[in-house]
């Protein structure tokens, strides 16, 4: 199967020198490897094309963050296996082999990631994507091996494959056909959970989406932007909002986002409480740039919302900070 790594960079050639010589070393012999560059002000193109001249160079022309980014990079490409990578990555021995053999062996199969583990903390799963995600009735994602901020050790307790509803996009391969088929990634997320919306919508064209539990990579994470910066808590808690919008069926969505909204709310406040006024005001901001977004989100609703059951959980909120269980094996 005809196979291509496309790694989004934007200023990233530190990130680059690091992590690109392992996905060569481990995947050049599989796969056309290329680097998709938003726009960069750095030396990271000039950098690549006089290190690693194997590796294609894919030139966007403005920085569209990593959904337009992708979009941009991808419609050049006849591979038929698309793999979305971090430019973060670090991946091992074998791990791409497994990863094709899966969407050769299964025509179903629409997208899948690998085993993602902590690069900072070898033995931990690491927060992006884990061992695969899911959401509870509310749109929380949360994964196997990471519920909010708990990453479990890696024991071997995650090393088989199996059905998710939404793969990581830290590490995310996905049929080219599928890909376009359900409509690319949604530009106006510009980054975080715009890979759970693409899975929503391929979910509901019929295809599975799994976890490869013998495919392993280290994800250093955090690299584009950190846990706690107060852009990436706007993006994602606006996001999560657009996403329930976009594909919960029928009614129901507006009592979800109402108790959405509610507990956005709480989580704002306990920003304050904890000396964080800038991740206050950017829960804030989220929510009144949602509200713009009503119209969009009703308009792509029509033509993307399915009945395809998205919940794993009733409320993985109550499990963790109330019931206490902080492991996924504690609750299923």
């Amino acid at each position: 199967m005809k196979t291509a790594i496309v790694i989004l960079n934007w200023n990233g050639k530190k990130l680059l020198e690091e992590f690109l010589p392992s996905v060569i070393k481990h995947s050049a012999h599989l796969a056309t490897i290329y680097v998709a560059d938003n726009a960069s002000t750095d030396a990271s193109v000039a950098f690549v094309q006089a290190e690693f001249p194997q590796v294609k160079i894919i030139q966007n022309a403005s920085n569209g963050g990593y959904a337009k980014g992708y979009n941009d990079a991808l419609q050049y490409l006849d591979e038929e296996l698309l793999i979305l990578m971090n430019s973060d990555i670090k991946t091992t021995s074998g791990w791409l082999e497994t990863m094709i053999k899966a969407f050769e062996t299964d025509s179903n199969l629409g997208a899948a990631q690998p085993k993602l583990l902590d690069l900072k903390k070898k033995t931990h799963f690491e927060y992006a994507g884990a061992a695969g995600g899911f959401l509870d009735s509310l749109g929380y994602p949360f994964c196997r091996g990471r519920i909010f901020d708990t990453c479990e050790e890696d024991t071997g307790q995650y090393n088989d494959s199996l059905e998710i509803f939404w793969a990581t996009g830290a590490c995310l391969a996905v049929r080219k056909s599928v890909f376009w088929q359900a409509g690319a990634l949604d530009e106006d997320f510009f980054a975080h959970q715009e890979e759970i919306d693409l899975c929503w919508r391929i979910k509901n064209l019929g295809y599975s989406i799994q976890y490869i539990g013998e495919s392993v990579v280290y994800h250093l994470g955090g690299a584009t932007l950190e846990q706690m910066n107060p852009k990436k808590t706007f993006l994602n808690f606006r996001n999560n909002l657009m996403l329930l919008l976009k594909n919960v069926a029928g009614f129901k969505v507006y009592p979800i986002l109402f108790a959405r909204m509610c507990l956005d709310g709480i989580a704002a406040f306990k920003f304050l409480t904890e000396g964080k006024p800038k991740h206050f005001t950017a829960v804030l901001k989220a929510h009144f740039n949602f509200y713009a977004q009503i119209p969009k989100l009703l308009n792509k609703r029509a033509r993307t919302s399915g009945n395809q059951p998205y919940a794993k959980v009733k409320s993985i909120v109550w499990e963790y900070f109330i019931r206490k269980n902080m492991h996924y094996t504690d609750i299923f």
